[in-house]
């Protein structure tokens, strides 16, 4: 138990700003020893976005307003780490070769393309949220912690699969999960759809986890053809557009339940 609370607390501490660091111990765990935890990261980072969507009912905001203070409490609780992936990844799409992709990539600046996405992704989680929360606060609610869990089960995919792009960098030093640890992981991202299934019934549950996987899957394919494996932007991207294909499927799917009744599910 004591080194599983060591793994759990090292997923938080790469992938959060929550001072979880007490509980590491020594020797601390690699990275791919606390892959399976990732998705409890997730967990920490969507019920906080979760109280502030409760906070925001409570003060009768507009759901658009909650939606990005929602949203913004998860950006700040990772210090933007996933944000600055994407960000990255999208400047380097305008490069002609892996080399110069990956050397961009290393660059803090940040270009027009980053400057897009990020407003691009970034909107459609915040409008998804938005129109999630006008429908049913606790459907939004369930939304923010599946999502983040689910598309932080695919980041431990990648890198169980995906080879390092280069000799150095988070990529590679996070090392390769493990069968067991990539299966806990998997098993927490499906689990945590699960939450907002509870509006669409089990092929909602399907579509969603469908969804993500397929997001995760084409952009992992895109990164690994443009710069020859995975990086700690790649991973940071894959996370967000992960994210943001499960908020616009279960949207799309709630909608659908909607309009065709309860027999859908």
């Amino acid at each position: 138990m004591a080194r599983r609370l060591a793994e759990a607390a090292t997923a938080l501490v790469w992938l959060t700003r929550l001072p979880a660091g007490r509980l590491i111990g020594t020797p601390a765990p690699v990275l791919a020893q606390a892959a399976w935890a990732f998705p409890l990261a997730g967990l920490a980072v969507g019920l906080l976005a979760a109280l502030v969507l409760a906070l925001a009912a409570v003060l009768h905001l507009p759901p658009g307003l909650a939606a990005l203070l929602a949203v913004g409490a998860m950006i700040w609780t990772t210090g933007a780490l996933h944000e600055d992936g994407l960000a990255d990844l999208a400047d380097a799409a305008g490069a002609r070769t892996p080399e110069r992709r990956l050397e961009i990539m290393r660059d803090s600046r940040i270009g027009s393309y980053g400057v897009l996405a990020l407003i691009m992704v970034t909107g459609l989680r915040v409008m998804a949220v938005a129109a999630l929360m006008a429908r049913d606060a606790l459907l939004a609610q369930a939304a923010l912690v599946g999502m983040a869990m689910a598309s932080r089960a695919g980041v431990v995919v990648a890198l169980a699969v995906m080879r390092p792009a280069r000799a150095d960098g988070l990529g590679r030093a996070a090392g390769r999960p493990g069968g067991g640890a990539l299966a806990v992981a998997l098993c927490f991202g499906a689990a945590a759809l699960l939450l907002p299934s509870c509006w669409l019934g089990l092929p909602g549950w399907m579509g969603l986890i469908a969804a993500v996987a397929a997001a995760q899957a084409w952009l992992a394919r895109r990164a690994g053809r443009a710069l020859g494996g995975q990086t700690g932007d790649v991973l940071g991207a894959l996370q967000q557009v992960g994210e943001a294909a499960g908020h616009l499927a279960l949207l799309v799917l709630i909608q659908a339940v909607t309009a065709q009744g309860p027999g859908f599910s």
